[in-house]
């Protein structure tokens, strides 16, 4: 503005008078900088500038985080067969933003070895699972937040023995899964546009069960025992190479995978292109 406006810096609505926050104006800017960060100088920041009695602010929300503390009061609550539920309560200090997630970790008392069990977990409770009997367990738990994992973890109160005891492991009767399908391009054919006698190559994707039947088609005219085409099928990626392509070979191709399952296809547009040089010798 002109002219020079009166440029002032409040803080929570309140006059800025923090020795360690500090401004900088210039002509044309203002500038606001805290040398060293701290979670007390979380707030609203207001830029105000003034002319007489013409007014304009701007407003900046500053939000100073770090790690969290440890959860609280981890105890076991139940354990049954091979599982232990465990429980907790959230970090007293949050770092300043929001707990995003908790990650927890099970320690055979025999080993003395930490092993992570969940990672993320969002809720303040878990079960954990595959615990071998005979064993007693401990464990812990780090809170996380968009800084990373509290350095202390929250240690579990109580430990979780797994008795021993009289099962007969009695296995659910085995169904074998249907794997067959029907055909599926997982990835199309693309249209491109090539130069006359030079070698290229189209491909695609397909999967299905049993293995299906690859037909190759030019403007839906089957290509077979023509020695200018390559046809292959590494894994289900399919590739059709064409030798020294003229102008004949441009046209719309298409591929069509077949079981007893059902059929799938899909095709794409190949336009062939003469060399500029040697289109101006055609012509003349």
């Amino acid at each position: 503005g002109k002219p020079r406006p009166i440029v002032t810096w409040f803080k929570d609505g309140a006059l800025l008078e923090d020795k360690t926050v500090g401004t900088r104006t210039s002509e044309v800017d203002s500038i606001l900088f805290i040398r060293s960060a701290e979670r007390r100088h979380s707030g609203m920041f207001t830029l105000s500038v003034q002319i007489e009695n013409m007014s304009d602010s701007a407003n900046i929300n500053i939000q100073v985080v770090e790690k969290p503390g440890p959860p609280i009061n981890v105890h076991v609550t139940d354990v049954w067969g091979f599982n232990a539920t465990l429980e907790w309560k959230p970090p007293k200090d949050d770092g300043n933003c929001e707990i995003i997630g908790y990650t927890i970790q099970k320690c055979d008392m025999k080993t003395k070895e930490w092993f992570t069990v969940y990672e993320h977990n969002r809720r303040p409770s878990c079960t954990v699972s595959d615990l071998v009997m005979g064993n007693e367990y401990s464990f812990r738990v780090f809170s996380e937040n968009i800084c990373g994992l509290s350095d202390d973890p929250g240690n579990s109160k109580n430990t979780a023995v797994i008795n021993k005891t009289g099962l007969i492991y009695q296995p659910k009767p085995y169904k074998e899964k249907d794997m067959n399908r029907s055909p599926k391009f997982t990835a199309p054919l693309v249209d491109r546009s090539v130069i006359a006698g030079y070698t290229t190559a189209i491909s695609c994707a397909v999967r299905g069960t049993p293995k299906p039947k690859i037909i190759w088609m030019k403007n839906n005219i089957t290509i077979k025992g023509d020695p200018k085409f390559l046809m292959q099928n590494n894994q289900g990626v399919l590739t059709l190479n064409i030798r020294k392509t003229s102008l004949f070979d441009g046209g719309r191709y298409s591929c069509r995978a077949i079981n007893e399952l059902g059929v799938d296809e899909v095709d794409c547009k190949l336009e062939v292109r003469v060399f500029q040089e040697k289109a101006e010798e055609m012509k003349k």
